[in-house]
């Protein structure tokens, strides 16, 4: 009885249907040769294939028939496919000679196609900006690829691509076919060699034996693309072969500057130096997504998931252990002499084309994010880009023990895009944000700061040139060297003590520096700091253009002392400052409650402006008590 499991069943009424279809269609087929004969063929298979495809087809050299065969066969020579109705008009293919060698099988439809032998074959692929491509069986797509083929033989054909989406630019050649195996096919081996996107390219591609391809099983492949000196690797398989709507493919990619990736991929990614990406590629239908996504370079690290398709926007979520900015850009890939920039301000231009192209909204997070000297803690952010308008919201992070948050906008819809952004920093501790300079000065204590900006401009330079806005700073409580307090009140006590280079430090009760911003010139409104034995108040403004400085710094001494009679001021750029005393003065003559009264009027709004709560400090609300009346005219709140 175990035996008689391994037999053939008997065919169900189905099976029967299918066997007397096929033989009926084989039946049609000796009468049509019969009465047609093969000679009168070319101009059958033209109409036909024209009338099936809706391309223009012309075949200008012989064609050859055998059907009534067990191997049928069909060959042409000078063969020409025109694009479809759904693409301008041209030419996708031609060949010298083309020969299909077929098989009877017991199926719809009862031919299979044993073996596709293309010779002198020219190529013209274009897809265009809407996804339309003149290789596509409709205008909706390619479906389920072209018909099962047990063998393959293309050599040499002459190939162009022309990829909008994907922004891919090929010419070169592509050759592919069966290698021989002892004993049998053996897999299937394909070629390509030319220029991909303006960089010379190599790409092999090893697949199944074409001779044990089904559709009820995987098509698994390994491909390896050279493009200089970048190296793509993948291993991964079609569910349904040749269906290219279900693909899953394993990938790694290393090489010596990840914006070399548009030559090789085609995608668009930062300038870095040395870079390895790993990753998987599913495909469903149109819809692309990418997991298990691993980047490195220098000391940078980002990975997550993305996924995109057709009607909507790209989606994704990443991650970062450390992320620094000086391993992105033309220096990292080496692209940029050593030397730092005149400006303090990086005038790189941003990539705005790509965002007019772009729908995306992907969420953010940094464990550790460089900015320079600055360091941010858990950063994360919501980041959209719509019909050409980058948005960052929900920004949080930590920032030298203290906490940032905001939001921020970039409209590249315009031919000069235009930004805002909107920050507030509270409780960071001074010494870490400035770093070393902070150390030298003796400064310590907690900082808060509001930024609200606009302006507009292609790079972060252009952006402050333009900006218009208010950002204030203030220090609540702290410390700062004596001899610098003192010095800034123009004390003898205090020169002698920088020479001396003392470290005795005196407190800083309440500073505050609000600035409002028109035009790109950012005039200071309000520049004092109160310590326990002076009052320093400084007006002046920055040209955001050259980045030039015009300040000039007076101190007040709460104590009678021996002073200079002068001012200090303050030149240059903001990468480099110069300072100096100013003309013949009466610093040491002009009373605190004076000072107060011409630089106080506006801090209470200013101190509500970034946090309401520090109207209330005690040190911030002494300073203000001993101001004179403001007119209430002047304590308009700057963030409207």
């Amino acid at each position: 009885m175990s035996g008689m499991q391994d037999m053939p069943s008997i065919a169900t009424p189905h099976h029967g249907r299918r066997i007397l279809l096929v033989a009926a269609v084989i039946v049609l087929a000796v009468i049509a040769v019969v009465l047609i004969g093969e000679h009168h063929l070319k101009g059958m298979l033209v109409r036909v294939v024209s009338s099936r495809t809706g391309r223009a087809i012309s075949i200008d050299g012989e064609v050859e028939a055998h059907l009534l065969s067990r191997h049928p066969s069909v060959s042409a020579r000078e063969v020409t496919v025109g694009d479809p109705p759904w693409m301008p008009p041209g030419v996708t293919a031609r060949a010298g000679r083309v020969l299909v060698l077929l098989e009877w099988q017991l199926s719809v439809p009862p031919l299979g196609v044993r073996r596709l032998e293309i010779d002198g074959a020219k190529l013209r692929l274009v897809r265009d900006a809407e996804g339309r491509a003149n290789w596509y069986l409709s205008e909706q797509g390619a479906g389920g690829g072209p018909p099962l083929i047990h063998s393959l033989s293309i050599p040499d054909a002459s190939v162009e691509v022309h990829d909008a989406p994907r922004h891919l630019e090929f010419t070169g050649t592509v050759a592919a076919g069966d290698a021989p195996a002892e004993g049998g096919a053996g897999p299937l081996h394909a070629e390509a060699a030319g220029q991909l996107n303006g960089r010379p390219v190599v790409l092999h591609l090893l697949a199944d034996p074409l001779a044990e391809v089904g559709r009820d099983r995987p098509y698994h492949f390994r491909l390896d693309e050279r493009s200089g000196a970048t190296h793509l690797q993948g291993q991964g398989y079609l569910e349904h072969p040749f269906d290219f709507r279900q693909l899953q493919v394993t990938f790694q990619i290393r090489g010596p500057d990840m914006g070399d990736l548009y030559f090789a991929v085609g995608l668009k990614m930062p300038q870095t130096g040395a870079f390895r990406m790993s990753g998987k590629l599913e495909r469903s239908g149109m819809r692309f997504s990418y997991t298990d996504l691993r980047a490195s370079s220098g000391e940078s690290d980002i990975g997550g998931r993305v996924s995109f398709g057709p009607g909507s926007p790209t989606e994704g979520q990443l991650t970062s252990d450390r992320l620094r900015l000086r391993d992105m850009g033309a220096r990292a890939a080496g692209h940029a002499e050593a030397e730092a920039p005149a400006l303090r301000i990086p005038d790189a231009p941003w990539p705005v084309a790509g965002l007019r192209k772009s729908n995306a909204l992907v969420k953010v997070h940094v464990r550790e994010l460089e900015i320079g000297p600055l360091v941010l803690g858990d950063a994360s952010a919501r980041v959209r880009i719509r019909d050409g308008v980058l948005s960052v919201a929900a920004l949080k992070a930590k920032v030298a023990g203290g906490n940032l948050t905001g939001s921020a906008r970039l409209d590249a819809a315009h031919a000069a895009p235009r930004g805002e952004v909107d920050v507030l920093v509270t409780d960071a501790q001074i010494d870490q944000v400035m770093g070393a300079k902070g150390s030298a000065a003796g400064l310590s204590g907690f900082l808060s700061l509001r930024a609200q900006l606009r302006g507009s401009g292609d790079s972060w330079h252009a952006m402050a040139a333009t900006a218009d806005g208010t950002v204030t700073a203030v220090i609540p409580r702290g410390t700062v060297r004596a001899a610098l307090a003192e010095a800034a009140s123009l004390e003898l006590a205090g020169a002698v003590g920088l020479m001396t280079k003392s470290q005795k430090e005196t407190l800083v009760r309440c500073a505050v520096g609000s600035f409002d911003a028109h035009e790109g010139v950012f005039a200071a409104r309000t520049l004092v700091v109160d310590t326990d034995k002076s009052l320093i108040t400084a007006t002046g403004d920055v040209h955001m253009d050259t980045e030039s400085l015009d300040f000039t710094m007076r101190g007040h001494p709460k104590a009678a002392t021996l002073a200079l009679r002068s001012a200090v001021a303050i030149k240059g750029t903001l990468r480099h400052p110069r300072f100096s005393l100013a003309g013949g003065g009466t610093a040491a003559e002009t009373g605190v409650a004076a000072a107060l009264g011409v630089t106080l009027a506006p801090v209470a709004a200013v101190l509500a402006f970034v946090n309401p709560g520090l109207a209330h400090d005690a040190d911030c609300a002494a300073l203000l008590g001993s101001a004179p009346a403001a007119d209430p005219r002047q304590t308009e709140s700057p963030a409207k």
